[in-house]
């Protein structure tokens, strides 16, 4: 079945009201689309920019009201109930589609769906009791991460286990969560690859990029990632194999780690616009949030050409007090999120340093 095209003045709806929300709703007003903001804080930065519905995400008046007011919905982050973009769906196109969602919700889904369709990933085991841990231990080794199966970003719910003795206190650790363990994986550097899927099977893929994180935040993308046409032909491949296994309706994001032979393992993904892809704002011929809007609407995919080297900085907790300072660099373009409260480690915002300029 053909898709229509969302014309111009049609409304987007979009679930979450965070920084990527704000700034796709922003991307979207560029085309000429309004965005229709769903989200339980009143004062979420999305919420600063579009129009917004207050509510809880399990309240299915609020979500019938809000479906009835869109053309199409999409989410700016993970942790959503599956059931309310089921419940959505019986009412206009949700992009991502919920099935999609819960892979990406859940590390054994999500590493089950990975190996199955070829991608390698590091070992693991899934964990629900201690002695399923004591038992992944012994398969897996004493270097390894002890993972929450859902709700961990930035490093949270991870537990380092570094010899069999500490299998009772990590155990512990998950409070009767379901888990995997996870071998470590001796990398040389991680990278990220961005990709958008149209309904249709159309792809457009971002080239990739390099990943530093502090205090397990990602704290820079370096634009283009290092290793040559050959690595990132091969983490290009893996990123379409994704998306079209997926059959995805939107943008997703590859996160890997490169080993010293250079062999990739993929590590998760993401099925929404992404921090390590900020750098596309600015340093290239179409953004992640644009592109989700055209997919969205079922335009035309835009260009991921790049048109600059760049080095894109989070702005974490007190770092946004040097707004100031940014603007007095000539190559550097600053984005704000409007939080109204500053904590460490939060993203407060970015900047998207320009370096060399491509020639096309």
């Amino acid at each position: 079945m053909i898709s229509p095209i969302l014309k111009p003045g049609s409304t987007i709806g979009i679930l979450g009201g965070g920084q990527l929300g704000r700034m796709t709703a922003l991307a979207a007003a560029r085309l000429g689309y309004n965005c229709l903001i769903y989200d339980p804080a009143s004062n979420s930065p999305a919420a600063q920019v579009a129009r917004h519905i207050q509510a809880d995400f399990h309240d299915q008046q609020a979500l019938e009201t809000f479906a009835n007011e869109v053309d199409v919905v999409t989410i700016e982050f993970e942790n959503l109930p599956v059931n309310a973009l089921e419940f959505l769906q019986r009412y206009k196109p949700v992009r991502p589609g919920p099935k999609i969602l819960a892979i990406a919700q859940n590390r054994i889904a999500e590493k089950t769906f990975f190996n199955q369709i070829g991608i390698k990933t590091a070992a693991w085991r899934p964990v629900n009791s201690l002695a399923t841990l004591q038992q992944a231990i012994v398969e897996i080794g004493t270097t390894a991460l002890l993972k929450t199966a859902t709700m961990g970003y930035d490093g949270k719910g991870q537990f380092h286990i570094k010899s069999p003795e500490a299998a009772e206190s990590a155990f512990a650790f998950l409070q009767g969560k379901e888990a995997i363990l996870e071998a470590f994986v001796p990398f040389s550097m991680e990278i990220a690859v961005t990709a958008a899927r149209t309904h249709d099977g159309r792809v457009a893929i971002y080239p990739p990029v390099q990943n530093h994180h502090k205090n397990n935040i990602l704290d820079r993308t370096i634009v283009p990632a290092p290793g040559g046409p050959a690595l990132h032909k091969k983490a290009m491949l893996l990123a379409e194999n994704a998306v079209s296994a997926l059959a995805l309706e939107g943008i997703l994001t590859l996160e890997m780690f490169v080993l010293k032979n250079g062999d990739l393992r993929v590590n998760e993904m993401a099925p929404r616009p992404h921090n390590s892809a900020h750098w596309t704002q600015d340093g290239c011929m179409c953004s992640q949030f644009e592109q989700l809007v055209r997919v969205l609407a079922n335009l035309p995919l835009g260009l991921t050409t790049r048109t600059h080297d760049v080095i894109m900085q989070n702005l974490l907790g007190d770092a946004v007090h040097q707004w100031q300072e940014i603007l007095q660099e000539p190559n550097a373009i600053l984005h704000l999120y409007g939080k109204d409260s500053i904590k460490q480690g939060r993203k407060m915002g970015h900047v998207n340093r320009l370096l060399r300029q491509v020639k096309a």
